[in-house]
């Protein structure tokens, strides 16, 4: 005769499937740690200078228990690049999702990348080391930074067939932006004067004013006073 109830299974069957979780998330947190810990290491010291030797003394933990977590330094880039641009492509969504207007959806997003690659990942998902991944996780993370970047061209581009960004080149704009908060990192102290979110916000406040179309150059604005009272501007008499 079986002992066990139907109740008693389930229950059993519950348990068995929290522990499976709580040792899942587990895992998933001591991953994160790694993920962080090495890319701190790769910004400082660059990929090819950085040892998994270097990474598990970081951490306290012996080389084999690193390896359990990841089979390779290429393997913990490869994550680092992923996890950060995973979080870039989320705040993203939720930006494009949010129905803002355009100079808001860009001030946002500014302000969330900078704090990610300053805070998150050190700027792994958009460091120079994407050579010293394999073909098919370099194409994985191309194809992820691809998808990102065309969303911030397309908050510009819309901007400015809206009429809040002044006319201009909004690939070309788009790699400026990115260019100026990729390069933060270089730069940025959690030991200076400014947080993260400092920054964030003080960047996305000047990008964004700097691509507004009511921010027009002084000769432009005198060119149009002058248009508006129907005389010529004195910068274009002859």
């Amino acid at each position: 005769m079986n002992s066990h109830r139907p109740s008693d299974r389930r229950i059993e069957k519950l348990n068995k499937r929290s522990k499976s979780l709580r040792r899942r998330d587990r895992v998933e947190r001591t991953r994160l740690e790694i993920l962080r810990c090495a890319a701190e290491a790769f910004r400082r010291n660059g990929f090819s200078a950085t040892t998994m030797d270097e990474i598990a003394r970081r951490l306290h933990m012996t080389k084999g228990n690193l390896y359990y977590y990841f089979k390779s330094k290429e393997e913990i880039l490869y994550f680092c690049q992923d996890y950060s641009l995973d979080l870039l492509l989320a705040r993203l969504e939720e930006v494009r999702s949010s129905g803002a207007p355009p100079n808001e959806q860009l001030h946002r997003l500014i302000r969330e990348q900078v704090s990610i690659i300053l805070d998150e990942l050190k700027a792994s998902a958009m460091h120079t080391d994407f050579q010293m991944l394999s073909r098919r996780r370099l194409a994985k993370i191309i194809q992820k930074r691809d998808r990102y970047e065309r969303g911030l061209r397309e908050i510009i581009r819309e901007g400015m067939e809206r009429g809040v960004f002044r006319k201009g080149d909004p690939k070309l704009l788009g790699f400026a932006i990115l260019g100026a908060i990729n390069w933060t990192v270089r730069w940025f102290s959690p030991q200076g004067p400014l947080s993260a979110q400092e920054i964030g916000e003080a960047f996305a406040d000047y990008l964004v004013r700097g691509l507004r179309a009511d921010q027009a150059d002084p000769e432009t604005m005198e060119s149009r006073e002058g248009e508006a009272h129907g005389c010529a501007s004195p910068h274009t008499e002859r």
